[in-house]
């Protein structure tokens, strides 16, 4: 008996990579001269870069400066270090790696049950000298998105700096108007190491010498910005949002009809990720069990969910360490089917009343 494939729900720690973006690297290795070079080999591969960095500017609709990066982590680490304010606020839902470039000094604002930044709270510590304020546009453990309009309204009107971690949301939904964007591509159907740092005002950021119009140091990565700029404009994950967002809507009404929780069920949510909980069974045996089954989900950060600790994101948001210990992430791409959720359901429902068994 031939065993089923398997099935890939996990998206939010990477994605695979789209065949126009494999195509468009396979092209651009072609170009293989240093773009930073003067010669014509060079000249060309410059002008390959920027078509690339053109067209990732044209599909996230930004009109201002953007620096290519390794990835979303880079492009936070150069604003946390050299936004040109001298305080650092930064969310208490934070990826981790926002959270390590902004610092031990960096002001913790805190978010409220459903996950959203304490609006209030941020008004209050807006009241002191500039800063740059961290948050993230879509949590990447719960899916939460936060008020980002009223924040960038806050943020501005105090004269402080907005970066915005948009790793989860770009090429998935509008950037929001922040003074920093990071971005990655293998989150949207790019390739790994490579994403990029919108920048507003460029004059916001103190240059560091080097390759970037002297902002990062480093040999540019054309193929893949090239593939990176594919997948934005395959807009694969955009069209498949509406469809993606039905089928989460399916999978949490089954989840909670048979004993499970949704995690910021309340808040705004991307499509794409969803947090849940299954009363009585760790997260860690959860994953076990899924992969067995042929199901890749996570429990929380990809980044930090090796380790197995309680989430950072969950208490927070003050979700009881019994319920935060029995949370698994599920998140959706293009190619996530009807049939890839009605198996996960059915494995959910084995999984729980195994468990349901033995405690009785």
């Amino acid at each position: 008996m031939t065993a089923p494939d398997r099935i890939y729900l996990d998206h939010a720690a990477t994605t695979p990579v789209l065949a126009d973006a494999q195509v468009a690297i396979g092209q651009a290795l072609g170009v293989w001269a240093n773009p930073s070079s003067p010669h014509a080999d060079g000249r060309a591969a410059r002008a390959a870069l920027e078509e690339a960095r053109a067209a990732v500017a044209k599909a996230l609709g930004w009109r201002h400066d953007v620096i290519l990066t390794s990835g979303a982590s880079e492009a936070i680490a150069i604003v946390a270090a050299r936004a040109k304010v001298g305080r650092r606020l930064v969310g208490a839902t934070e990826h981790d790696a926002v959270v390590a470039a902004m610092g031990a000094d960096a002001e913790v604002l805190a978010v409220d049950r459903h996950g959203a930044i304490d609006l209030a709270a941020l008004e209050q510590a807006l009241a002191g000298e500039p800063a740059l304020i961290a948050v993230q546009l879509v949590n990447n453990e719960t899916g939460v998105v936060q008020p980002i309009a009223e924040i960038a309204a806050l943020v501005r009107a105090a004269g402080s700096l907005l970066l915005a971690d948009c790793a989860q949301g770009a090429g998935k939904v509008p950037l929001p108007e922040a003074d920093f964007i990071a971005v990655s591509a293998h989150k949207l159907g790019g390739p790994p190491g490579m994403g990029a740092l919108l920048v507003r005002d460029i004059a916001t950021l103190s240059p560091s010498g080097g390759q970037e119009k002297g902002y990062r140091r480093g040999t540019e990565n054309l193929p893949a910005a090239a593939g990176f700029a594919a997948a934005l404009q395959s807009r694969a994950f955009v069209e498949a949002m509406p469809g993606l967002a039905e089928l989460r809507g399916k999978l949490e009404e089954a989840i909670v009809a048979g004993g499970g929780s949704a995690v910021a069920a309340a808040s705004e949510r991307i499509a794409t990720i969803g947090a849940y909980a299954m009363p009585g069974v760790s997260s860690a045996s959860q994953l076990i069990q899924f992969d067995l089954a042929g199901i890749a989900i996570s429990a929380g950060s990809a980044c930090s969910s090796g380790s197995m600790k309680t989430s950072r994101v969950l208490e927070a948001m003050g979700i009881a360490p019994d319920v935060a210990g029995s949370v698994v992430r599920v998140s959706f791409g293009p190619q996530t089917s009807a049939d890839d959720v009605e198996r996960f359901l059915a494995e959910w429902q084995r999984i729980a009343d195994r468990a349901g068994a033995r405690a009785a």
